[in-house]
């Protein structure tokens, strides 16, 4: 089931440039299937995320399109020409890596201008275009200094200036700020969505952080076992999700689990939960879990009525604008709640209070949607809060 398939490379000449389109497309290793007849259309000019936790297939996925590996079935298209069998330099696109594989030995401009050396490009262009590249990611000033003497961002943006130069159709990034600290990684997070909306080229960009995909993505594509889950814009990723599995992964979600008793009703621990289903609607009587993201959670004192859970105050952070208050609501579960800061209740560790919420901000989704581990939910055993 390995090896490259090699068919004749046929162009559709009114497709836009930059689009990428995948068509049932299969990676095998060994007897393990890494990527289960995915398709997928990207858009010109579109920042598209693929998302999801290790061993999902995304990286598989962008190497394929990159032309590291070769699916063992399907077709990967660019610019609505098939690829497949030509080898990643014949591609017109460029990968930006988590480790930024610069050369120690030379300089920023000659990091940057290596790409056109190898294609013979007359050295009055490659200086031009160099220059443009390192003004492109405002580091003209540095072309003279080694990447060794350069931060983890700067080297990040030299590395992304080096695939631009080249002008590629398509921009591939796999998870490239995943070594840098958080404060950088989210000045780079900015950065990288100017850069791409004032190029105007494809990027796909493969990431398990889902502030990355959510803050810089014009659409997400969810990964689950090789296959999308959801593919959407962030905001119907985080306020619709398709699946149990699409809501724990994106933000964080407090879940009840029970049974279906009617059209939107769950009866669970906390009594019958009212809400609307995401995807599919189980029947009567099967498994599903409601889902309420801490932000619709509300604090009111023990013992009020109307749809809600009474609890132990466990802890209180304060996050800035935001506080945030875990309560334990028996069943070895807690909820999470987030209120904003100005006028929050005042509430501390053991208070009595009740969590209460409205009906239209309720999920319900099929239990079997539940990853095996998500990392994500705040339904949690008490001793891992």
């Amino acid at each position: 089931m390995s090896g490259p398939l090699s068919v004749p490379a046929q162009s559709t000449t009114d497709a836009p440039t930059g689009g990428v389109e995948l068509s049932g497309v299969t990676k095998y290793y060994g007897e393990a299937t890494a990527v289960d007849q995915l398709s997928l259309s990207i858009r010109p000019g579109e920042f598209l995320s693929l998302l999801g936790p290790s061993g999902c297939g995304k990286t598989t996925t962008l190497r394929m399109i990159a032309g590291f590996e070769h699916p063992d079935a399907g077709d990967i298209r660019l610019s609505g020409r098939s690829v497949l069998g030509l080898p990643p330099h014949k591609r017109e696109v460029n990968t930006v890596f988590q480790a930024y594989a610069l050369f120690p030995h030379m300089t920023v401009a000659e990091n940057v201008a290596y790409g056109l050396q190898q294609r013979k490009v007359p050295k009055a262009e490659q200086r031009e275009r160099v220059a443009e590249a390192l003004d492109m990611v405002q580091l003209r000033r540095f072309a003279d200094r080694k990447p060794t003497q350069l931060s983890g961002g700067q080297q990040q943006r030299i590395a992304l200036s080096r695939a631009l130069i080249n002008r590629p159709s398509v921009l591939l990034l796999d998870e490239p700020l995943a070594a840098l600290d958080r404060q950088l990684r989210e000045e780079m997070q900015l950065e990288l969505k100017l850069l791409q909306s004032r190029l105007g080229t494809t990027f796909v960009f493969v990431t398990h952080d889902q502030s990355e995909a959510l803050s810089m993505s014009d659409r997400i594509a969810v990964m689950r076992a090789g296959r999308i889950e959801q593919l959407a814009a962030p905001a119907d990723i985080y306020a619709e999700p398709a699946s149990a599995y699409v809501a724990s992964f994106i933000g964080q979600q407090n879940f009840l689990h029970g049974t279906v008793v009617g059209a939107g009703a769950v009866d669970t621990f906390a009594g019958t939960v009212h809400g609307r289903w995401g995807g599919a609607q189980g029947q009567a009587g099967s498994a599903a879990v409601a889902a309420i993201r801490p932000e619709f959670v509300r604090l009111a004192p023990a013992g009020g009525d109307g749809a809600g859970l009474d609890g132990t105050v466990l802890g209180v952070s304060h996050l800035g604008e935001t506080l945030q208050v875990a309560v334990d609501v028996g069943r070895e579960q807690t909820f999470l709640v987030r209120i904003p800061a100005p006028g929050a209740p005042s509430v501390a560790v053991g208070d009595a209070v009740r969590c209460t919420w409205d009906s239209i901000d309720v999920r319900i989704f099929a239990a079997d949607g539940m990853p095996e581990t998500a990392t994500h939910v705040i339904a949690l055993p008490r001793e891992a809060a």
